[in-house]
């Protein structure tokens, strides 16, 4: 099957391309890299204007003409590769806007994939509209939007996902809601709100190329290495804030007993690399499962504080703990760090449980398996 995948934000469709590859298929991709990121893909579509003095030209522009300068460089990079994007069996967007540009542009790419391919799917995966428009309701305890919904954070510091209830916005996830075949989860956070919609096809589970991640023994002796890697574009969203609170709380009783590394907005291959060391990796407060960062420490045996909430262990039918559920609220994330480091051997059980939950459901040659059943119609 001749595959191409639109699009990176975690390096989930990396491992999905290897997996597919694995299997014996022809698979593309193309993407911007998603920043300073910076992920690999086979068409590269280079962001340009988003630094210095070409920044300001552009935000001029956009203020007073409405013409988005790197939007049209993506287009133009995108349509000078149009003759090797067309003619595939299955097209997959990794997000209704897969290379973070306008509305219109997005819909005129999509348009070209539409017509010069035989199907094309939608992966439901980082922010969109209706992931959006459930997480400003009132259907969840607490979500991405909570600083903004109870006011602790300013209505700017949203902005970047509120954009996704303009008009403008809602106008494009009906157009690609209307083109696709089918959409697909990539985990919770993005089955809830889909639930019941006829287009539907399920939550596949990340793939994780667990070859490209070993697991780690961590030492029993020396102190606990915690480690955070803060991303300032999404610190409000995922709840950065009560890692930070939490680990204050932590210095002040376990000061002897840690080490607390923090990095910030490095690129993917620098931070994959950087936590090896840590026994505890902070990853996200408002979510219910785990993303892709996540996994991937989990898959190398880390004790991951993410989203674990009791619809991800009723999902999967999990009996024993594989990760630390992230609530908002720093004392009870500082008291669940002090019981690790109080107790431990449970630190060592989670590690041996992550690997073995990753080992099991998120296998990148048997998620790839599963894409290909839904793509060819006989999974629904």
């Amino acid at each position: 099957m001749k595959i191409l995948l639109v699009g990176e934000y975690s390096r989930l469709h990396n491992s999905l391309q290897e997996g597919l590859r694995q299997l014996g298929h022809e698979v593309t991709l193309i993407a911007t890299g998603d920043f300073f990121k910076n992920y690999p893909a086979d068409i590269k579509l280079e962001r340009t204007f988003d630094q210095g003095i070409s920044k300001k030209l552009k935000v001029g522009l956009y203020t007073f003409f409405g013409i988005d300068l790197t939007a049209l460089s993506i287009k133009r990079q995108f349509f000078q590769h149009q003759e090797k994007l067309k003619d595939f069996d299955v097209v997959q967007l990794i997000n209704e806007s897969p290379f973070a540009t306008t509305p219109n542009v997005e819909q005129t790419i999509i348009s070209f994939l539409k017509q010069h391919n035989r199907k094309l799917f939608l992966l439901s995966c980082g922010t969109d509209h209706l992931s959006v428009s459930y997480a400003l309701s009132d259907a969840l305890p607490y979500s991405i939007l909570q600083g903004y919904k109870n006011g602790t954070v300013s209505k700017e510091r949203y902005k970047y996902i509120l954009k996704y209830t303009w008009p403008e916005y809602k106008k494009l996830h009906e157009f690609v809601f209307t083109n696709v075949e089918g959409i697909i989860a990539s985990d919770m956070d993005y089955h809830l709100p889909l639930a019941g919609h006829p287009k539907y096809y399920g939550l596949i589970p990340n793939p994780v190329n667990l070859t490209k991640l070993p697991y780690l023994e961590m030492p029993s002796e020396g102190p606990i290495v915690i480690f955070l890697g803060i991303n300032r574009n999404n610190y409000h969203f995922k709840g950065i804030r009560y890692f930070e609170e939490a680990l204050e709380l932590l210095q002040k009783k376990h000061s002897e007993a840690i080490e607390i590394k923090v990095v910030e907005n490095v690129p993917y291959a620098e931070y994959i690399e950087t936590y090896n060391r840590a026994h505890i990796v902070l990853d996200q407060v408002y979510s219910y499962d785990q993303g892709y960062n996540a996994l991937e420490a989990m898959a190398k045996g880390k004790v991951v504080f993410t989203g674990a909430e009791t619809e991800f262990y009723d999902f999967y039918n999990l009996q024993d703990q594989v990760a630390v559920n992230a609530v908002p609220d720093a004392l009870k994330i500082a008291e669940a760090l002090s019981d690790l480091i109080e107790n431990r051997s449970k630190i060592k059980t989670i590690s041996k449980n992550a690997r073995a939950f990753v080992e099991k459901h998120h296998d990148y040659i048997e998620v790839a398996k599963q894409y290909l059943r839904v793509w060819n119609g006989e999974e629904h």
